[in-house]
């Protein structure tokens, strides 16, 4: 039987493939496929069957850091390529239902809730978990890109499953958060220090528009963390703290709906479940 790595294609790539492939002929059925959104989906299918193809003709390590390269620069093309896009293709959101869901598992929303605890500290340190996400996220991938490529692979295995399968939420169910959706309900500013202002400006901006459901800040914070918890026993403990502020963060600070945790880190536990599965078979 061929290990996990031999086979055509590794499950991220499939599933992250299976979103590029998707979301082009939504665009092409919408917009025309030669539609310069359809056009940049088909471009990155061809480049990733490139890069797969070169790898498989001669396995080297420096071809597979070729080949799984791929996924970190296509995530932030796709990412950045959707504040634009999709309103094109899905020119609502989705905010009214994930609140109706939010009604019937929780009642009156989390974020509203919380207004009576409100405090400057807390929205600061809250505001410094949150903003963590973004060398988290960095950091981790140096560090794996350095291990062996059996835990490069297994790593990116779960990491790119929960972006394939989280960007088609993206555009699937499109929404802007609570922040933008129900600003005119909230009664208590969020104020605090300068960590405070600077993740504001960083989400205003830095925000597509459409990143709401799941919540991929609780879904990859959660897959870093457990995944460290087998790998890497050090890193688990130095960010467990900070996750579990993160994770409280995404509610307190108004970005998501309680819906889109809880989907968050059911497909954590998937693209973990998945990945130790590939890892097992790649070692056996």
């Amino acid at each position: 039987m061929k290990r996990p790595s031999e086979r055509l294609l590794l499950p991220h790539e499939a599933i992250f493939g299976a979103f590029l492939l998707i979301t082009w002929v939504r665009f092409g059925l919408k917009l025309g496929f030669a539609s310069s959104e359809a056009l940049l989906y088909l471009a990155m299918m061809a480049a990733d069957a490139g890069l797969i193809a070169f790898c498989r003709r001669q396995p080297t390590r420096a071809r597979w850091i070729l080949r799984l390269l791929f996924h970190p620069v296509a995530l932030n093309i796709v990412f950045l390529h959707m504040k634009s896009a999709i309103p094109k293709i899905v020119p609502y959101r989705m905010d009214g239902a994930l609140q109706h869901v939010d009604g019937l598992l929780v009642g009156r929303n989390l974020s509203l809730r919380l207004e009576a605890f409100i405090h400057p500290a807390f929205t600061e340190v809250l505001s410094f978990c949150y903003i963590l996400f973004f060398p988290y996220l960095f950091l981790s991938l140096l560090w794996y890109f350095r291990k062996d490529l059996d835990t490069l692979r297994a790593f990116l295995v779960g990491l790119f499953i929960i972006y394939g399968l989280g960007f088609l939420g993206y555009t699937l169910v499109p929404a802007a958060g609570p922040w933008v959706a129900m600003a005119d309900q909230f009664r208590v500013p969020l104020t605090g220090g300068l960590i405070t202002r600077w993740n504001d400006h960083i989400v205003r901006v830095g925000s597509n528009g459409v990143d709401v459901f799941p919540s991929l800040h609780c879904a990859i914070s959660s897959y870093f963390l457990f995944f460290d918890r087998r790998h890497t026993r050090w890193r688990f403990l130095l960010y467990l703290a900070p996750c579990l502020g993160l994770w409280f963060s995404t509610i307190y600070l108004r970005y998501h709906y309680f819906i889109d945790v809880l989907c968050g880190f059911a497909l954590s536990a998937l693209a973990l479940w998945i990945s130790a599965r590939f890892e097992r078979e790649e070692r056996a």
